[in-house]
């Protein structure tokens, strides 16, 4: 396990679509020990493969409950709205209102290849859409609405 070096706004590579994991091997289980060990060390709530330079659509969340770990994360539904303060490790110092939905339904794989279904309303929802975002190439501040700093 290692903390990983961030990447942040203006990293061409923040900005590329990431490629499908077609397969959970030894390096993707200890590249997703490394981000969890890394999002903690950077008091966050989520971290996207891409913002430690990876190009794998690899997330993980923690909104309280402990780890949550997506690969290849979709969305299956999305309903409602909720705006909200958002910050992100990949820009640091700024923060604002994003509008996104209020509840959520993914399908993600776990790290033993089983096919998953995630619902998440409030902060969970907002971490996931925020994070599969980043596997899209799309920053929070592309969706702010309103800045706070």
């Amino acid at each position: 396990m290692a903390i990983r070096q961030l990447r942040f706004e203006g990293d061409p590579l923040l900005r590329k679509k990431s490629r499908e994991v077609t397969e959970i091997n030894d390096r993707i289980k200890s590249l997703v020990e490394d981000m969890k060990e890394t999002m903690y060390k950077e008091d966050g709530v989520g971290l996207a493969a891409p913002q430690i330079g990876i190009l794998r659509r690899v997330v993980v969340i923690d909104v309280g409950d402990g780890t949550i770990e997506l690969i290849n994360p979709e969305f299956l539904y999305q309903e409602g709205e909720q705006i909200d303060i958002e910050g992100c490790l990949s820009v640091p110092g700024k923060s604002g209102k994003v509008k996104r939905p209020q509840k959520v339904k993914v399908r993600y794989m776990d790290l033993e290849g089983n096919e998953k279904i995630i619902e998440g309303t409030g902060l969970l929802a907002i971490a996931l859409c925020h994070e599969i975002d980043h596997l899209n190439g799309i920053l929070f501040i592309d969706k702010m609405i309103d800045s706070e700093k």
